[in-house]
């Protein structure tokens, strides 16, 4: 594995982990931001590990949708995609109501974490 991919690799478990423990001080938008933060850094790890372009995006569908071009498959819903895009300003900038079906909460950050935990797993395995 390269050096860079580990950086890359290690900020997002970074992520993960402040996520954990914002999760269990109830702190729900830095908690979703972490997460949204985890999910972004592992798949990028996979472009940097196979050499395939670092994309300036915070898109996780578009990060996901490069890596299939590749034919390099993540274990994410369209539909995890679109919500974890929802959350990018949302949890990083206090604007109104871009969150209309949802408060965020606990069980929705537990969600969230369930769901970048096992994208950094599979992006953990893809780079060995």
């Amino acid at each position: 594995m390269k050096n860079e991919t580990e950086t890359w690799l290690a900020y997002s478990r970074e992520n993960l982990a402040s996520a954990k423990v914002l999760l269990e001080s109830n702190l729900f938008n830095p908690c979703l931001f972490n997460v949204q933060q985890c999910l972004e850094k592992a798949l990028k790890s996979i472009l940097v590990e196979k050499a395939l372009g670092l994309k300036r995006t915070h898109s996780i569908m578009e990060l996901k949708n490069t890596l299939n071009n590749y034919h390099i498959e993540i274990n994410i819903s369209d539909e995890e995609c679109d919500f974890m895009d929802s959350l990018y300003l949302p949890s990083k900038y206090p604007i109104s109501s871009i969150l209309p079906d949802y408060e965020p909460n606990h069980e929705l950050c537990s969600k969230s974490i369930s769901i970048a935990k096992r994208v950094l797993e599979q992006a953990g395995e893809i780079v060995l």
